[in-house]
C-alpha cells in the first residue's frame, strides 16, 4: 500500500509537506481533503485523523498528524538527504529550535494577517477595524525582524549553507500574507535573498506549482461551503474578541 498523503495545499503546512515529498522523490497518493466545502468534518477523514487536520499521514496502518511530525517521519524513513534534518546534534537542534519558535510567531501573526486582510471581509462583508490590522500588522514585523534578526543572521539558510525543513516551513508560512495581498518581502532585501535562494532549493517549477491555488486566493469565495458559514462567522468572532 502506498503512502497517503491527506492534503489541502490552500494550506501553508499543507504545502511543506507536498514540496518535500515531491523534492524528494517521496512515492505517495495525494488525497485532497477541500477544507473550504468542510470536508476535514466528514467520517471517512476522522478515521484518519480525529483532530479534523491537515495535513494528514497514512502509511498501511500508521496513521499521522501534524506537519512537522510528518516532515521529520518522512525525513527519517525514506533517508532524505541530510541537509533537510541534520544527523548532525547541533545543526539538527537550530532546527527544531526554529520549528518550535515559528508556531507562536511567523506562522501565527502570518495566518492573522490573511484572515484579517482577506478572509474576514468575504465571510461578513466588512473590513477588519483599522486598529486590530494594525495590532496583527505590528507582530507579524516584529516575527520577521526577529526571524532576520535571531535565526537567518549572515547565512544563506537557517542552519548555514544549505537549505533545510526551518526554511521550508518558513517560507510556505510567508508565503501566506502574500496570498491576501501584503508583499512581506518588499523592502527587506535580506528576506528576498533568502526567499530566492529557498526557491532554487526547493526547485521553482515545483515552488509555483504547491502555491499556484493560494497565489489565486480571489477564487476562495466561490469555494465557501454556505452551509457552514457559520462555523467560520464564530471561528471569526473568537479572533476578533
Amino acid at each position: 500500500m502506498v503512502l497517503e498523503l491527506y492534503l489541502d495545499l490552500y494550506s501553508q503546512p499543507c504545502r511543506s509537506v507536498y514540496m518535500f515529498a515531491k523534492k524528494n522523490n517521496i512515492p505517495f497518493e495525494l488525497k485532497n481533503v477541500k477544507l473550504f466545502e468542510g470536508q476535514q468534518y466528514e467520517e471517512d477523514f476522522g478515521k484518519i485523523n480525529p483532530l479534523r487536520k491537515v495535513p494528514a499521514l497514512r502509511d498501511e496502518d500508521f496513521t499521522l498528524a501534524e506537519s512537522i511530525a510528518i516532515l521529520m517521519y518522512l525525513a527519517e524513513k525514506f533517508k532524505t538527504p541530510d541537509h533537510w534534518y541534520p544527523s548532525d546534534l547541533k545543526k539538527r537542534a537550530r532546527v527544531n529550535e526554529y520549528l518550535s519558535w515559528q508556531h507562536v510567531a511567523v506562522r501565527a501573526n502570518g495566518s492573522k494577517v490573511f484572515w484579517f486582510k482577506f478572509m474576514i471581509p468575504i465571510i461578513t462583508g466588512e473590513e477588519v477595524p483599522k486598529e486590530k490590522m494594525d495590532f496583527v500588522l505590528e507582530d507579524l514585523n516584529m516575527s520577521l525582524k526577529l526571524f532576520e534578526e535571531k535565526f537567518l543572521q549572515d547565512r544563506p539558510f537557517i542552519i548555514g549553507e544549505q537549505i533545510s525543513l526551518a526554511d521550508l516551513v518558513a517560507i510556505v508560512e510567508m508565503m501566506q500574507p502574500v496570498a491576501a495581498g501584503l508583499d512581506i518581502f518588499e523592502g527587506r532585501p535580506k528576506l528576498s535573498a533568502w526567499r530566492d535562494r529557498v526557491k532554487e532549493g526547493i526547485g521553482r517549477e515545483l515552488f509555483d506549482e504547491a502555491h499556484a491555488a493560494i497565489l489565486k486566493a480571489k477564487d476562495i469565495g466561490q469555494m465557501l461551503d454556505k452551509s457552514k458559514l457559520e462555523f467560520f462567522k464564530a471561528r471569526v468572532k473568537k479572533m476578533l474578541n
